[in-house]
């Protein structure tokens, strides 16, 4: 079909199959474009595209159109994607998916995540290795101690809300450093100096809570924290709490053994198709 504003030799051209199932947007004839743009162009001198040639907004809104309307997988199909993988990582046989030069060419129009990822920093906990996961598969974000700020808020609502992603799981582990700093400077009091003390005050709150509930170890105030931390996802965000009492997504509190490599489940807002206990928001 011809468009406006593009010469009779193009009339032949064959529309993307998925492009013809996007509303069209009107297109100006006569395109100008900034003389920094092209390359030099005297002031008062545009340069107008060439006929037929490729238009950035198509391919954007190409890309979005996949994301929104292509099938996505279950809370629960996402979770045994995750718990299936940490399992092949326990026992040593790594299928490693996912990582070939094929799997990073597919890759390139876009993403389309199975899980978001919001775990702790640690460099002992790299979360596609541990859930043998391959490129693409995890939205992963990442603090010390898994602490909440705008920035993490915002990053896993664009999971959520621009992908589709349909599980959040917020991942701890054992002997963490974070928790460790901050009994030690409720119990001390000293508490450390430049920005690590953000992180102290924001993993207090749950140390406190663990406290008053009768815990004493370092593991099992972790394992608090994660629980924490995942009700705080959903308690700050409108999109993550929406998205969850409809049954379109759901958070997983995991806590990851350093020496067995073995991730447990310790909470889940949604449904997993797991049996474990509920998190009360």
């Amino acid at each position: 079909m011809l468009r406006r504003g593009e010469p009779e030799f193009c009339r032949d051209r064959q529309p993307h199959p998925v492009g013809t199932q996007i509303a069209s947007a009107p297109i100006r004839a006569n395109v100008s474009y900034n003389a920094a743009t092209v390359g030099g162009l005297p002031p008062g001198r545009h340069a107008t595209p060439r006929a037929c040639e490729p238009r950035p907004w198509l391919a954007r809104t190409t890309r979005m159109w996949y994301i929104r309307h292509m099938p996505s997988l279950t809370p629960e199909a996402a979770w045994k994607s995750l718990r299936d993988g940490n399992d092949r990582f326990v026992s040593g046989a790594l299928q490693h998916p996912g990582q070939g030069a094929a799997d990073r060419a597919k890759l390139v129009a876009g993403q389309q995540p199975s899980a978001i990822l919001f775990g702790c920093g640690d460099s002992r906990v790299a979360a596609e290795i541990i859930f043998d996961q391959g490129l693409g598969d995890m939205f992963v974000v990442r603090t010390a101690g898994h602490v909440i700020d705008s920035s993490v808020l915002g990053s896993i609502e664009y999971g959520i809300a621009v992908l589709n992603v349909p599980l959040i799981v917020v991942l701890g582990h054992d002997s963490c450093g974070a928790v460790r700093a901050t009994i030690d400077a409720l119990d001390g009091g000293a508490v450390p100096g430049g920005f690590i003390r953000s992180v102290v005050e924001r993993v207090t709150p749950s140390v406190l809570l663990g406290r008053r509930d009768g815990l004493t170890g370092v593991d099992e105030i972790e394992a608090r924290h994660v629980v924490e931390t995942s009700r705080l996802l959903a308690q700050r965000s409108t999109i993550i709490s929406e998205r969850v009492a409809a049954g379109e997504c759901a958070i997983a509190g995991v806590t990851y053994k350093l020496a067995d490599g073995r991730a447990q489940l310790r909470g889940v807002l949604g449904d997993i198709g797991e049996n474990t206990a509920p998190i009360a928001l």
